[in-house]
């Protein structure tokens, strides 16, 4: 017996050979975005034909993205043997949530003062006309009290919320449905059965439709540089500059350092989530990677409930990219337009805009119009001066998508350490070899026991040879 034991063969299974770098998708990704920059650049007109090609991929993405969250939140709920783990999952993540939101508004108010990009631009706020899409979004920021996330998390439709793909409306359906499914007791345990076979069809969909994400990268960047040119870069460079160089600072120092204490390396997440970042930097939305990333998450052993309920949560109300966009562009308008804030009036606008930044997730224009909410409640800087940003936005949201994807990821982690259920180990492990490791029991609770079934049939052999003369 020791002898068969010693050859048993290990139940993990055999790691694929790693595909060539050119078979790769962020190779094909990044040269997508390449040409795309070029084809821009040298023929904007053609660039601007290509929208409908960069928005048709991310509209399919979408397409799957709501089925997807509720499918993932019902089944984790489903599979957890307390809906008091639940609870306490959902609670830690909102604290964490709350404290990383926190965190990047500071860190922009302090960037936007010490370098005081909108000096010397002495824009007067009656000069500042609103137009187009910018005063449709003030007017809907006008419309918006701080408040509306807590009301509007309530669909007048379980159908609507799906059919309008609000994300946190979905959130709030598919959690109410999992704690019933699973007080129902095993009434239930075959829809849950279920719901898992359809979760696997849905991601086998998702893999199809990302098939054409260097397609969809392409198109996007295109219709970008070819319809805002490559000079929008440079007229309000500093701003640029400065967004960009404080989501990397809030990256790499603050994100890193809070893997660091749990002793994860942020440079190797981030690789690790290559694919996912060029993407979400070529269609300049985090949405389209999002059942990616949640994946990738479950890859590096991370429990699904934890997973199902962080990231999804995550997309609307732990957006730190747009936080940090939120303080540095209140403040920039305040310093182009010479209105002048005291550190009293900064910190109301932080206050407010800890709430206005919340549950916007998956709403077209979402910046502008927790912008221009911001504004329109503390009323110390014109609305009307977000026309000053308008024409750079398109650009920053590349920024706040890849800067949201990174601080989700990072708080998937430090929840599923704050439960104690993650194996820095297993992590570190697959951050090395690139091989995903998931979680063999989607459920919190230990894998069967095999040793009873081994032994029985030992018993029944051993009980006729008992009883013979």
């Amino acid at each position: 017996m020791a002898a068969t034991a010693s050859t048993t063969p290990s139940t993990s299974p055999p790691s694929a050979p790693a595909k060539p770098w050119y078979r790769q998708l962020y190779f094909w990704v990044l040269t997508a975005i390449v040409a795309g920059i070029l084809t821009g650049w040298l023929w904007p007109f053609v660039g601007v034909a290509l929208e409908p090609v960069g928005t048709t991929f991310v509209s399919a993405i979408k397409m799957l993205i709501t089925p997807i969250v509720f499918l993932t939140i019902v089944a984790g709920i489903g599979g957890v043997d307390s809906l008091r783990r639940v609870g306490r999952v959902g609670l830690k993540s909102l604290v964490y949530f709350q404290g990383g939101t926190l965190a990047a508004l500071a860190l922009g108010l302090i960037a936007v003062n010490l370098f005081r990009p909108g000096a010397g631009v002495h824009a007067h706020p009656g000069d500042l006309q609103l137009s187009g899409d910018a005063a449709q979004y003030v007017k809907d920021g006008e419309n918006q009290s701080w408040w509306h996330f807590l009301t509007d998390i309530v669909p007048s439709s379980a159908v609507g919320a799906f059919a309008e793909g609000n994300i946190l409306q979905v959130i709030f359906f598919a959690v109410l449905f999992g704690i019933a499914l699973k007080a129902v007791g095993p009434v239930g345990a075959p829809l849950v059965d279920g719901i898992n076979r359809l979760s696997t069809v849905v991601f086998k969909i998702l893999h199809y439709i990302m098939l054409a994400a260097p397609v969809g990268a392409f198109g996007a960047m295109a219709y970008t540089i070819g319809k805002y040119g490559v000079s929008t870069l440079t007229s309000l460079g500093r701003l640029i500059g400065l967004f960009y160089g404080t989501s990397l600072f809030f990256v790499v120092v603050v994100l890193g350092g809070i893997l660091a204490l749990l002793k994860i390396n942020i440079f190797r997440l981030l690789r690790y989530l290559r694919e996912e970042f060029l993407i979400v930097l070529g269609t300049s939305s985090s949405e389209s990677v999002l059942p990616r990333v949640m994946t990738k998450l479950e890859g590096l052993g991370v429990r699904r409930d934890i997973v199902g309920l962080t990231v999804p949560t995550g997309y609307s109300f732990n957006l730190d990219g747009s936080s940090i966009y939120l303080s540095l562009a209140a403040v920039y308008i305040a310093q182009a337009t010479d209105t002048p804030l005291t550190i009293g009036q900064q910190l109301g606008l932080l206050a407010v805009m800890i709430l206005t930044s919340k549950g916007s997730g998956g709403i077209t224009g979402a910046g502008f119009i927790a912008l221009a909410a911001t504004l329109s409640t503390v009323g110390t800087v014109p609305a009307a001066g977000i026309m000053l940003v308008f024409g750079i936005d398109k650009f920053m949201s590349e920024c706040r998508a890849l800067t949201n994807l990174a601080g989700n990821s990072v708080a998937t982690l430090v929840v599923a350490r704050w439960e104690r259920v993650l194996d820095t180990a297993r992590v570190n492990r697959v951050l090395c070899t690139g091989i995903p490791e998931p979680e063999r029991n989607p459920g919190p609770g230990p894998e069967p026991d095999p040793a009873p079934e081994t032994e029985q049939p030992q018993r029944t052999e051993a009980t006729p040879a008992l009883t013979k003369p």
